[in-house]
């Protein structure tokens, strides 16, 4: 059981009791709270409540809305590591996963530096020119015209279909 939320949410619940109990025994800002929320001094019981403060609880309810939005944008871009609140910037298993610096396993927890980001790049870049050096060498391969037998060994097929299923064959 993870301790750290039990105690929060024990102290929270331990200062919300002591300001409730400051409020009701304290004359002086239990007075001021009665005026200010429309409690008292007024032509009917809680009509001040109605009219004054608590026409306001719609708009708390407005202002926890946006907020609850706020919260689930900003969660869309956390870091994919449980648990970590930071802002997940750099793409990690290909762009499955944002992670913020501490967790991406190219940065070791540190702060990309000139030097990571010039290798990195460089890493990229040789990757890059490997696939398309595959690619070249496969489009060398491919032959411009397949021969006429594929396309008589299929019936029913279109030129264009004869052709891609002669390609593949011959790979």
């Amino acid at each position: 059981m993870k301790w750290r939320p039990v105690i929060m949410v024990g102290l929270i619940c331990a200062a919300a009791a002591v300001v409730a109990l400051w409020v009701i025994h304290s004359r002086q800002v239990g007075s001021w709270l009665g005026v200010h929320t429309g409690t008292v001094n007024e032509s009917g019981p809680y009509y001040g409540f109605w009219s004054g403060f608590g026409s306001d609880l719609e708009e708390f309810g407005i202002l926890g809305a946006i907020g609850a939005g706020i919260y689930q944008l900003i969660k869309k871009y956390n870091c994919h590591e449980p648990g970590c609140w930071r802002i997940g910037q750099h793409a990690a298993a290909g762009g499955q996963f944002l992670l913020c610096y501490r967790h991406h396993p190219d940065y070791q927890g540190r702060k990309p530096t000139h030097e990571l980001i010039e290798r990195l790049h460089r890493e990229h870049l040789e990757r890059e020119a490997a696939i398309h050096g595959k690619l070249d060498e496969i489009r060398q391969h491919l032959p411009a015209n397949p021969p006429a037998a594929h396309r008589a060994n299929v019936p029913g097929t279109t030129a264009t279909t004869a052709q891609a299923a002669g390609i593949c064959q011959e790979l």
